[in-house]
């Protein structure tokens, strides 16, 4: 039985973690959870049946001594958090993004091997089984080879959404809507394609007073040779989350908002059967995280996997604003137009 501490109980967590808990409850069990907030932690244990709560996280590491966190707190608090756990020996699923820059991602890393302990992020449309027929389809060179590809997230959010403190600042998200929302559906297509090599984009703040802009689009070129444009926004009244994959052989389409099923997929060669019906949820992942944890293995989506999505969205905002392309190679520290965006998505610049 894997002993599993929650941080931060606000409403991801009941939503989402803690019904993919229940999911595997013959494996994993809830034995403590963490929130400042009190009257919070004790209605959340009280749902949930959670044994222990405590108010910081560094008395239950050591209290707990859990297998595994799950992070559910804001952004800006996860790499200092996930870094905590690993040290503490804990293995980590994290909610969304993992970290606010490479820098915060190669210090996760440095961790990692300095513990032998392992992080991942929580991106669960990677396990729906029409995403892994997908993969596999594509692996195999079933439906010919990737040429175009639509990635679009336009969902809304009213102003009131950002009265909470640490909405739309670069310093506490660390990013819009590229790096809180849209980061689903581009790492759902990177699961897909692989690794990207150019990327040219633009980002604005076109409706919301934030510091981070509301709407960004790109255009990727893969190493595949694939090209896509990709577009997020938080400003779109009908809202979709929108996947289309054009190869040589065959269209695949996905239509959904927050989460899919088989039937939200659609494919135009009468190869596609992705089987068994299973939602791209926190459930689906959480297996895979634990048969990983089991067997002694790296948990999918940490590692290089975890890092390509953050690599890509800083190209994202370095890309628009230089006004220039980025290559994925020349996201270095060192670089000397780039390099700034190392450390920050946004590179220490103003929208």
């Amino acid at each position: 039985m894997i002993r599993v501490a929650v941080v931060g109980t606000g409403g991801i967590a009941g939503i989402c973690h803690m019904p993919a808990l229940a999911e595997h409850a013959d494996r994993a069990q809830p034995v403590a959870a963490v929130d400042p907030d009190a009257a919070r932690l004790s209605a959340f244990r009280a749902e949930h049946s959670v044994p222990a709560g405590y108010a910081d996280l560094a008395t239950m590491l050591e209290a707990e001594r859990p297998d595994l966190v799950h992070l559910c707190t804001p952004p800006f608090l996860h790499a200092e958090q996930v870094i905590a756990c690993l040290r503490a020996g804990a293995h980590v699923w994290c909610e969304k993004p993992l970290c606010l820059s490479l820098a915060e991602y190669e210090a996760i890393a440095a961790a990692e091997r300095e513990t032998g302990r392992y992080a991942a992020v929580v991106f669960q449309h990677r396990f729906g089984s029409g995403a892994r027929h997908l993969r596999e389809l594509v692996e195999a060179g079933t439906l010919g080879r990737p040429l175009v590809v639509r990635c679009d997230t336009t969902w809304y959010r009213p102003p009131e959404y950002f009265e909470v403190p640490w909405r739309g600042r670069w310093e506490t998200e660390g990013g819009g809507p590229t790096m809180g929302h849209g980061i689903h559906q581009m790492d759902l297509m990177l699961s897909v394609l692989g690794e990207w090599e150019e990327i040219r984009a633009m980002a604005g703040r076109l409706d919301r007073e934030v510091e981070t802009e509301d709407v960004s689009t790109a255009l990727i070129r893969f190493g595949n040779g694939a090209m896509a444009t990709v577009v997020n926004s938080l400003l779109s009244r009908r809202e979709e989350s929108y996947l289309r994959f054009d190869l040589t052989d065959a269209t695949v389409e996905l239509r959904h908002l927050y989460g899919y099923r088989n039937a939200d997929w659609s494919c135009s060669s009468p190869l596609w059967d992705p089987g068994e019906d299973v939602s791209g949820s926190h459930g689906a992942q959480l297996g895979a995280v634990l048969d990983a944890l089991e067997h002694g293995e790296r948990p999918p989506v940490g590692g290089d996997g975890a890092r390509r999505t953050v690599e890509l969205i800083t190209g994202l905002y370095a890309s628009a604003f230089t006004g220039r392309p980025v290559l994925r190679k020349e996201l270095t520290p060192d670089h000397p137009e780039f390099g700034r965006f190392h450390a920050r998505m946004n590179g220490g610049m103003a929208l």
